[in-house]
Parts: C-alpha cells; sequence; structure tokens
C-alpha cells in the first residue's frame, strides 16, 4: 500500500521542519514548499492526500495556488488545511470553495492540528497528553524559559524549535539561558523527560553549560543534575534574584552586559506568574517565523495591515511607536488616556496596543478591566516606567502579552510585536 503524503506550502523554516519531523514519524511523507510557486510544482509531481497551506505566501498567492489546484482534475478533491497569522473574513469566504477543510489561527494548538490530521489521514496520530504549559521569550539577551505542571515530550520537542527562532530573531551569539520549573513533582519515572528537556535546551541554545541555569525547589531536579557528568555545570537555585544575579554576572566578566537588571527581572516576574494561572493541558504556542534573521522587507511584510493602538499620555512615545511602525507600513492609532482608547476600542478591531500605565482619567489598570469586562479579547505590552514588581503581577494578572520598561527604544518594540503577533504555533 502506498504511502500517504502531504504537502506542506509555508515560508517558515520552522514550521515546515517541525511538520516534516512530526509527520514523518506516523509513516507519512511529506513534502514541502518555500513558496506559492514552488507548492504548484509540488502539487503537480507529488499528487498529495493533503496539502497544508498558509495564507501569507509570495511568488504565488495562496489564492492563485487554489486556482491552479482547482483547475487540475487530478488535485481538485485534495483537502486543505488552511494557515494563517491573520485573514479578513471575506477574503477567507473567497476561499471556501477550494476543498478547505479546516482553518487554524497561528498560534497553533497543535493538539487540534493533529486531531484535523487523523481525520483527514485516516492515521491515528499519538501524542504526549501530560499536562503542560512551556513558554519561552527573551529579555536583554537571556533566554527565559518556563516549564509548569508537568514535563509534556510534545511540547519539550516544540521548545527546540522556539528557542532557535528567538536566538535568530534577536540575534544572540553567546546565549544564557534561564530555565524555571514550577507547580509540578517530579521523581525518578520523570528522569528521561527531565533529560530531553535539559538536552534540548543544551543543543538548541547553543549554550554552555555554565551559562544555563536553573530556577526551582524541586529536590530531584538537583539531584539529577548534580548527578549527570554532561549536566555538571547548571547551576541549579531557587532564588530568584541569585539566578538573574549569576547570569548578568556572566554577561559582566564578558563585556557583555545587559542593559537593566531590573528590567529582566520585571519581565520574569511577569512570566512566571503568568504560568502559575493555568492554562489548557494540550496549548502549544511558540514563535517560530523562521531561521532566517529578520531583514527590513521581512518586517515591513510583518507590519503591512496591522491596526495598533499605543495609549499613552506621554507625546514622545505615542510618536516613537508611531514612527517605528510607520516604517514597516503598520496603521497606528494614539490615545492620551484609556477613556478614549475605549470609546475607539468598541468600534474598531486592533491586533495590538501599547498601553501606559500611569494616566488620567482611566488609567492602564482600569483599561484591562474594561477591555475584560465588555470581552473585548487585545493583546496588551505595557509601556511604562513603573517596574515594582506588585505592578508587573498586577498587569499580568488583567491579561498582559509583556511588559517593557521606558525609556525605549525602535528596535525593541519591534521585536517584542513580532514575537507576540508572528506565532505559527
Amino acid at each position: 500500500m502506498a504511502k500517504k503524503t502531504v504537502l506542506v506550502i509555508d515560508e517558515s523554516d520552522l514550521f515546515r521542519e517541525y511538520l516534516r519531523s512530526r509527520i514523518a514519524e506516523h509513516g507519512i511523507e511529506v513534502e514541502a514548499a518555500i513558496n506559492g510557486l514552488d507548492g504548484v510544482v509540488k502539487m503537480r509531481t507529488a499528487m498529495p492526500d493533503l496539502v497544508i497551506i498558509d495564507y501569507h505566501l509570495t511568488r504565488k498567492t495562496c489564492k492563485e495556488v487554489l486556482e491552479e489546484k482547482n483547475r487540475n482534475p487530478n488535485t481538485a478533491n485534495i483537502p486543505v488545511i488552511l494557515t494563517a497569522q491573520k485573514i479578513d473574513k471575506n477574503r477567507l469566504l473567497e476561499l471556501v470553495s477550494y476543498n478547505i477543510k479546516k482553518v487554524f489561527m497561528k498560534p497553533i494548538k497543535m493538539d487540534s492540528l493533529y486531531a484535523t490530521l487523523s481525520e483527514l489521514l485516516g492515521t491515528r496520530f499519538r501524542i504526549d497528553e501530560t499536562p503542560c504549559i512551556i513558554e519561552a521569550h527573551v529579555n536583554d539577551n537571556i533566554v527565559f524559559i518556563e516549564i509548569a505542571k508537568g514535563l509534556n515530550r510534545e511540547k519539550i520537542d516544540l521548545l527546540r524549535f522556539k528557542i532557535a527562532e528567538l536566538l535568530e530573531l534577536y540575534s544572540i551569539r553567546n546565549p544564557r539561558v534561564l530555565v524555571m520549573i514550577t507547580d509540578m513533582e517530579l521523581s525518578f519515572v520523570d528522569g528521561p523527560n527531565l533529560e530531553l528537556l535539559l538536552s534540548t535546551v543544551m543543543e538548541s541554545s547553543r549554550a554552555r553549560t555554565r551559562h544555563i541555569k536553573i530556577l526551582t525547589n524541586e529536590t530531584f531536579v538537583r539531584e539529577f543534575v548534580a548527578g549527570r557528568a554532561e549536566f555538571a555545570d547548571i547551576e541549579v537555585l531557587s532564588n530568584l534574584q541569585y539566578a538573574i544575579d549569576g547570569l548578568v554576572a556572566d554577561y559582566d566578566r564578558e563585556g557583555d552586559a545587559p542593559e537593566s537588571k531590573a528590567e529582566i527581572i520585571s519581565e520574569r516576574i511577569l512570566a512566571a506568574q503568568g504560568q502559575a494561572s493555568g492554562g489548557e493541558s494540550i496549548e502549544m504556542r511558540f514563535d517560530a517565523e523562521g531561521r532566517k534573521k529578520f531583514s527590513l522587507e521581512s518586517i515591513r511584510e510583518a507590519g503591512r495591515g496591522l491596526s495598533i493602538a499605543v495609549v499613552d499620555d506621554d507625546f514622545v512615545i505615542q510618536e516613537l511607536v508611531k514612527t517605528t511602525f510607520a516604517a514597516i507600513n503598520a496603521e497606528v492609532s494614539p490615545y492620551s488616556n484609556g477613556r478614549e482608547f475605549m470609546i475607539a476600542a468598541r468600534a474598531k478591531a486592533f491586533d495590538l496596543v501599547f498601553l501606559d500605565i500611569l494616566m488620567p482619567e482611566m488609567d492602564g489598570f482600569q483599561v484591562m478591566q474594561r477591555l475584560h469586562a465588555e470581552d473585548i479579547d487585545l493583546p496588551v505590552i505595557i509601556l511604562s516606567a513603573v517596574s515594582q514588581r506588585d505592578a508587573v503581577v498586577r498587569a499580568f494578572q488583567a491579561g498582559v502579552k509583556s511588559y517593557l520598561i521606558k525609556p525605549l527604544k525602535p528596535d525593541q518594540i519591534l521585536k517584542k510585536t513580532l514575537e507576540i503577533l508572528k506565532a505559527n504555533f
């Protein structure tokens, strides 16, 4: 019996690589196309049983690829899974007639994707269902990895791609890594998964073991690391301040120090509190824009069509954000207080909000409360000079995506925006 074939048409190297490795594990051949034109050629030659296509393609648009697919009687009936970062409802309706069976908005919940693959291909996809939350982000060239609830091999595999993307996005040559393991009880039965985690972090980050620190209260983790020669130089700590101090000291000794220890601590507190708040057991969300560095052209493409609000009573900050995003063709709407913004948010759909905390009439916390009360779901990045722990934690509890400390730099704003909005997983 001939093997089934899946064609993946996506311009993200990481997304193609991940799907190729994961689907192939189940005895299914995977063809990968790097753009729309390549997708048309490979569809004719491979005659796949299923096409996974991203909406955002070059050389030929997604619609053009699907039109050519439908014109060919040999490919017209091939089912399609469509993925997209963002797509207008009217444009989506234009594509419905092209045998699209499912649409996934990025970041993709991988368990749902595997369920659809099982249904369309008639092949059962095995997936580790261990409750687990894994998040990774960068702040001042330090990679923070938060792991809570449990160790899920599926998510650890995704972490490999996430780390690679972050290193490329932030052009980090000598990474420092802080792995935070919280909200779980581990024992010897978890040893293989813990080994997989640490090996994945080491291999994908290419960090020296002495530049990797683990923050945890788990006795088993400390004993496991101490008992393995390959992990001997990894320091296990139970105090956040000591862990941060150690990583910053490493930079100081090698002449590449982060600019703000307070900013690092604020960002880390934010992420740590976030993971403690819970979440779905099979939610795999990792940015995977690609291994290529973000050129000005790719950044402009990412910003095209974005609608961004900046809510800040500081005219200088408004102008900074407007100027930053004007360079990548994104629309920025400035508001001087929360009340003005809430009036606009009820009538207009924004993709992202930059929000100050201290403002007249309605402050940032009140804005986040109103957004929640009115069921307006928007990713929020706080821009603030307030870096105290209580303010950062309170901001996260209100649902912010990140917390940037003033003064700000344009590249910092752009990279954090891409990290949040340009997510494949």
